[in-house]
C-alpha cells in the first residue's frame, strides 16, 4: 500500500490540501550528515518555479525532521520527514464531489474508500506527495555514497527527451499555453558506475523493483530499459551486446545494463512516458453523480499544463531510492 522497499523502506502519507505531507524512512544507515539545506537543490527542481507550464500553487517545502536526526546526523532509527502545507485553496475542488475528473482518480478513490475520501486536490492520489519522494532521494543518494563499493562513484541523471511529442520544449510549452491544454513528456534516466550484481531472479529482479517504484509517482505510464520496445524489431545477433573485456564492459548497451534482472556493471539506462496532466483547463464532459448527467465542465484551480516539466528529479529520487535498498540488501 503506502510502504516500498525491504531494508531502505519507505512509508508514504499526508494528502495535498492537509495539514501536511511526509515520509518515514527506515533503514537508513547512522552517521550521515543530513541538514534542512541538503534538500534545496532537488526540492527546487521539482518546484518547477518560474518555469512556464507548471503550477502557480508554491509552497516553501521546507523539510522539517521528527525523528531519526541528532546533531546533524541520522541516528539509524526511523526517519521521518514532514512538509506543510500552506499555499492551499480548497474551494476550487468542490466541483469533483459530483464530477469526477476524467482520467484523474477521483472516480475509483471515491469508489474504492465508500466516499471517504478526501478529494481536494486529489487527496493521497495527489503529486504534492512527489515532494516526499525527492526527499527520501536525497537522503538515499548521501545513502549510497555511504554504501558506495569497490570505490565507485555511482551517478544518476534524468533528462527531458520530448515534450508534447517535441523536442523544442520551449515550443511545445508555449503551444500548450495557447491551447490551454495539457501535454506529456518522455524522461530518460542513466546511472553510471553501477556495482555488478544488483538485483534478484526472479521477482526482485532490477527491472521488477525500478518498474514498481516508478509507477507510484504520478502520472507514469510506460517504461523501456536500453533499446525497449524497439528491441522487438531487432535480430538477436543486433540486439546481444558484445562484451569487450573481463569487466563485462560492452559495446553497446541494448540490455540498458541489465542482464537476467541483475546489473551487469554497464550504465543502467531507462526511459519513462509521462501523461498529460489530467486537469487540463479544456472543457470536457463527465459523469455528475448527483445529477446522474453527463455534463459539460471546465477545472479550475492551479494545475500543471506539463507535469513532465518536474518528473526528472522525482524519477532520479526514487531510482536513488530503489538503488540504496539493492546495496543495503548486497
Amino acid at each position: 500500500m503506502n510502504n516500498f522497499g525491504q531494508i531502505f523502506s519507505l512509508n508514504i502519507f499526508g494528502e495535498s490540501h492537509g495539514p501536511m505531507v511526509g515520509i518515514t524512512i527506515d533503514g537508513c544507515p547512522p552517521g550521515i550528515s543530513l541538514t534542512q539545506e541538503d534538500f534545496t537543490a532537488d526540492l527546487k527542481k521539482r518546484s518547477g518555479v518560474n518555469q512556464m507550464g507548471t503550477t502557480s500553487r508554491k509552497e516553501d517545502d521546507v523539510p522539517i525532521f521528527l525523528s531519526g536526526v541528532f546533531n546533524g546526523k541520522t541516528t539509524g532509527a526511523p526517519l521521518t520527514i514532514v512538509f506543510e502545507n500552506m499555499n492551499i485553496q480548497s474551494k476550487d475542488y468542490d466541483l469533483q464531489k459530483d464530477i469526477p475528473r476524467p482520467g484523474h482518480a477521483d472516480f475509483v478513490a471515491s469508489k474504492k474508500f465508500n466516499g471517504f475520501q478526501d478529494y481536494r486536490g486529489g487527496g493521497h492520489f495527489s503529486g504534492r506527495l512527489t515532494v516526499c519522494i525527492v526527499a527520501a532521494g536525497v537522503v538515499a543518494k548521501k545513502a549510497i555514497t555511504h554504501l558506495s563499493m569497490n570505490g565507485l562513484s555511482i551517478n544518476i541523471s534524468t533528462r527531458i527527451l520530448e515534450i508534447g511529442g517535441s523536442k523544442n520544449i520551449e515550443t511545445a510549452i508555449d503551444q500548450a499555453i495557447e491551447n490551454q491544454d495539457s501535454i506529456g513528456g518522455i524522461i530518460e534516466c542513466m546511472v553510471e558506475n553501477i556495482p555488478i550484481g544488483l538485483g534478484e531472479p526472479f521477482f526482485d529482479s532490477i527491472e521488477s523493483v525500478l518498474s514498481h517504484a516508478i509507477f507510484s509517482i504520478p502520472a507514469i505510464k510506460g517504461i523501456e530499459f536500453g533499446s525497449g520496445f524497439s528491441s522487438a524489431r531487432m535480430k538477436g545477433s543486433e540486439h546481444n551486446d558484445q562484451m569487450i573485456d573481463g569487466t563485462g564492459i560492452t559495446s553497446s548497451n541494448h540490455a540498458g545494463g541489465i542482464s537476467g534482472g541483475i546489473s551487469n556493471g554497464n550504465n543502467l539506462l531507462f526511459r519513462v512516458a509521462v501523461k498529460p496532466t489530467s486537469s487540463t483547463p479544456k472543457q470536457q464532459e463527465s459523469y455528475n453523480i448527483k445529477t446522474e448527467k453527463i455534463e459539460a465542465f471546465s477545472i479550475v484551480g492551479r494545475h500543471d499544463l506539463c507535469i513532465a516539466l518536474r518528473v526528472p528529479i522525482v524519477v532520479e529520487a526514487i531510482t536513488a531510492c530503489v538503488l540504496a535498498d539493492f546495496l543495503l540488501l548486497k
